[in-house]
């Protein structure tokens, strides 16, 4: 997501890290291919686009709901919901800083 869509999802304290910094993060794991940063409302037309091989999602999402989850299953890629880590979160870590 840009930065102005996550504002707009999450509210005015967000985001924490800019969408180039994301981009930068994500880019630099080995199994990331493509780092696209959209305005878009939902990724759909983007992920119809480059097909993903393997899309990827918070835990909080079934693999079923994630949003392009049809059109990678529809050309032989998977959908995956990975489990967040335990006691970490960006919501934490602001209600943490914020109560200092």
């Amino acid at each position: 997501n840009s930065d102005s869509s996550v504002k707009k999802l999450k509210g005015d304290s967000r985001p924490v890290n800019t969408e180039n910094d994301r981009a930068y993060i994500l880019s630099n794991l080995f199994a990331v291919d493509c780092v696209v940063i959209f305005t878009e409302e939902t990724p759909y037309e983007i992920i119809s686009k480059i097909l993903p091989d393997v899309l990827v999602k918070g835990g909080d999402w079934k693999a079923e709901d994630i949003v392009g989850s049809d059109v990678v299953i529809k050309n032989g890629g998977m959908v995956k919901s990975l489990k967040y880590v335990n006691n970490y979160s960006t919501t934490g870590l602001i209600k943490r800083i914020s109560s200092r």
